[in-house]
């Protein structure tokens, strides 16, 4: 029979309703039903099993990350990438050491790709107790770290997509030092993420030794090959900060959460979400210096939650700037955030 994701699918429709029912304490089965048809509807459309196997395993990780990290929800969590190769005896891999050890202090959890060289020093500095490993197999290289050995927050992935998702899903900060391709290509998904509004706005550190100029030559071959040429712009650049201190990348994070606390769209207006109330002058700044970013005859101006943020009935009590975001200024964005924590 042709399957359809509207009610129009007869028994199977009960026998897919009398499924949840049995199983029983399944959370939004709207949605369940609809994964369950996708995965007969794949069964019916797709004869390779290449293909089948790749969308069974892709759920069964999600799931599984879903369920690990749903526990530290409300904890802050920050991504570091780096070098699996960097070794103890380099001053980068104390530094990272440093770096994961003042973000545990200073409330943070860590995640990394759960390997040797910065991954391990971060997890090392963090301690077993404020650290996730997201793992990948592969043929060389990517064993688990000492301090994650045996953790119950260590996941070990097939596809690299998932693990990624994994990254910057959980992330409330993405912190980078010197690597290989992996590290990369990292950076670049977190600003393409981010210059396109995929992700919810936070902070990309580029973190390097006090004389390093790993991170600076590659932010110059951005402004040469990728500025210059008009491939991005100039606000683009709003989304990186580059430090050269474990202090330095720890007080980047914490004063980007200094008043933002998180951002949500509603239909077509974007609420910031703050920790602490702002003044009406303060507001009109705002609209004075980043009309740029707003639709054509729309404002910024001060609100409590909206109708549709009745689901999260624990960010009821936090003030709210609304935005009429043009939702393509992404960079100008985030100055707008950084000029509200910073006033």
């Amino acid at each position: 029979m042709d399957l359809h994701f509207t009610r129009t699918n007869g028994p199977a429709d009960k026998a897919i309703d009398s499924l949840i029912k049995l199983a029983g304490n399944v959370h939004h089965p709207d949605l369940v039903r609809e994964m369950i048809l996708a995965a007969l509807k794949a069964g019916q459309e797709d004869e390779l099993r290449g293909d089948l196997k790749l969308m069974n395993s892709t759920m069964k990780e999600m799931r599984f990350t879903t369920k690990i990290f749903s526990p530290y929800r409300n904890k802050r969590k920050v991504t570091v990438f780096g070098s699996a190769r960097t070794t103890p005896d380099e001053p980068v891999y104390q530094m990272a050491k440093l770096f994961g050890n003042k973000l545990a202090e200073a409330g943070f959890m860590v995640i990394t790709g759960g390997g040797g060289g910065i991954m391990q020093a971060v997890n090392e500095g963090a301690g077993s107790d404020y650290s996730f490993g997201v793992n990948i197999r592969l043929p060389f290289e990517q064993n688990p770290n000492s301090t994650l050995e045996g953790s119950p927050r260590l996941i070990t992935y097939k596809y690299f997509f998932n693990r990624k998702v994994a990254f910057l899903k959980e992330a409330s900060a993405i912190a980078l030092f010197p690597g290989g391709f992996g590290t990369l290509d990292e950076a670049m998904e977190t600003l393409t993420l981010l210059q396109t509004g995929k992700h919810e706005l936070m902070p990309l550190i580029l973190i390097d030794e006090p004389d390093g100029i790993y991170w600076a030559s590659w932010m110059q071959f951005l402004r040469d090959s990728l500025l210059a040429q008009g491939f991005i712009s100039a606000s683009d650049f709003n989304f990186i900060e580059c430090v050269h201190s474990a202090d330095s990348a720890v007080d980047c994070i914490t004063r980007f959460y200094r008043r933002f606390h998180s951002q949500r769209y509603v239909d077509k207006k974007l609420a910031i979400r703050l920790t602490s109330p702002i003044s009406q002058q303060l507001v009109d700044e705002c609209n004075e210096l980043f009309y740029e970013i707003l639709a054509p005859g729309s404002s910024i101006y001060l609100s409590g939650p909206l109708p549709c943020e009745e689901d999260e009935p624990e960010f009821r009590a936090l003030p709210r700037l609304i935005v009429d975001f043009n939702r393509k200024d992404f960079g100008k964005l985030r100055a707008l955030i950084d000029f509200i924590n910073n006033y």
